[in-house]
C-alpha cells in the first residue's frame, strides 16, 4: 500500500475535511479525493461519510486508523534507520550492552565522530538476544556483547576480558542481606553458581550494571562489577574491593556480518580493537 494514501487518510481525520486536509499536505482537493477513493477501492469498503460539516469516519475507517498510523510510523522509522542523512556518506548502527558503553565504547564513539565526521552513527543499548537478532536482520552493523551465538554469516572476534570484582560500601557484608546480583549473562551465572553453590539467592537482582551500581552508591551494599568501572570509586574511597572474594572473567566479543561494507566498517573495527589493546595494556 502506498504510504501517501495512509498519510492522506490520517490528514483527513486530523483536519475533519477533504478541503482542510488538502491545505495541510499541500495538494489539491481533487488529489485528496482521488487518494481516498483509491484507498477505499483497495480495502473494499468506504472509510468516510461526506457531509456539509466535513468527513466522518465509518466503522471500517475507525478500524483502519490504527493500521494507517502504524504503517506511517514504520516507514518513518525505516527511513531514519536505513537511510543516509543528508551531508553524510554512510550510516552505521552500533549496538552493545550498557555496561560496555560505560567507560569503554563511549571513548571509541568519540574517536569515530572526530575521525570520521562524514559517517552518521546510531548507537543503541541492548541485550544479547536483541543484538544478535539485529545483526541477523541486517539492522545492526557492529555489536559488542558478552555471550554471542555463533552463526555462519557472522564474524566473531574476541575483544577483551572483562574482570568482574566484588565491591562493597562501608559497613556492608559482602554477599549478605544487601547484596545486589547483577545479571551479566549466562556465563557469569554459571561462574557465580559454581563459586557460590550454597548461595540462597539475592535479595535484589538487576539486569543492568548501571542500575546496580547506582543503588550501591545511594543505598549501600555489595555486588560484582567491571574493574575498569569501579577502580576510580575504589581509589576515591567510595567503595572497597573485597580482596578475598573470587574474581570472574567475562569475555567481550566484537560481532559483525561477514558481508559488510569493508571500506566503511573495517576501519571502525580496527579502531575498536586498538582501543581494547590499549585498555588491556593499562589494565
Amino acid at each position: 500500500m502506498d504510504t501517501e494514501l495512509a498519510r492522506t487518510f490520517l490528514a483527513v481525520i486530523g483536519t475533519g475535511s477533504f478541503v482542510a486536509a488538502a491545505e495541510r499536505i499541500h495538494v489539491t482537493q481533487s488529489t485528496v479525493s482521488a487518494r481516498i477513493r483509491t484507498l477505499e477501492d483497495q480495502l473494499g469498503t468506504p472509510l468516510f461519510t461526506r457531509n456539509k460539516a466535513g468527513a466522518a469516519l465509518t466503522d471500517a475507517g475507525r478500524r483502519f486508523q490504527k493500521h494507517a498510523a502504524l504503517l506511517v510510523r514504520t516507514v518513518e522509522q525505516a527511513r531514519h534507520e536505513v537511510g543516509v542523512p543528508r551531508g553524510f556518506r554512510a550510516s552505521v548502527v552500533v549496538g552493545a550492552r550498557i555496561g560496555l558503553w560505560d567507560g569503554f565504547l563511549l571513548d571509541w564513539l568519540g574517536a569515530l565522530r572526530h575521525g570520521s565526521p562524514d559517517i552518521s552513527i546510531r548507537a543503541e543499548v541492548g541485550f544479547e538476544p536483541d543484538l544478535m537478532q539485529g545483526l541477523i536482520d541486517g539492522r545492526i552493523d557492529i555489536a559488542v556483547m558478552y555471550a554471542p551465538q555463533r552463526r555462519p554469516n557472522l564474524e566473531l572476534t574476541a575483544l577483551m576480558d572483562e574482570r568482574l570484582v566484588l565491591v562493597a560500601s562501608a559497613g556492608s557484608e559482602p554477599l549478605g542481606g544487601d547484596y545486589v546480583y547483577v545479571d551479566w549473562g549466562p556465563e557469569f551465572y554459571a561462574q557465580h553458581s559454581a563459586r557460590y553453590p550454597d548461595f540462597a539467592g539475592p535479595p535484589l537482582a538487576v539486569n543492568v550494571g548501571w542500575l546496580g551500581l547506582r543503588y550501591l552508591l545511594e543505598h549501600g551494599g555489595s555486588g560484582y562489577f567491571p574493574w575498569r568501572i569501579v577502580q576510580p570509586l575504589i581509589e576515591r574511597g567510595i567503595l572497597h574491593r573485597v580482596n578475598d572474594a573470587s574474581e570472574f572473567v567475562l569475555p567481550a566479543w566484537l560481532v559483525c556480518p561477514v558481508e559488510r561494507d569493508h571500506g566503511i566498517i573495517d576501519p571502525m573495527l580496527a579502531a575498536l580493537t586498538a582501543l581494547a589493546q590499549r585498555a588491556r595494556g593499562e589494565g
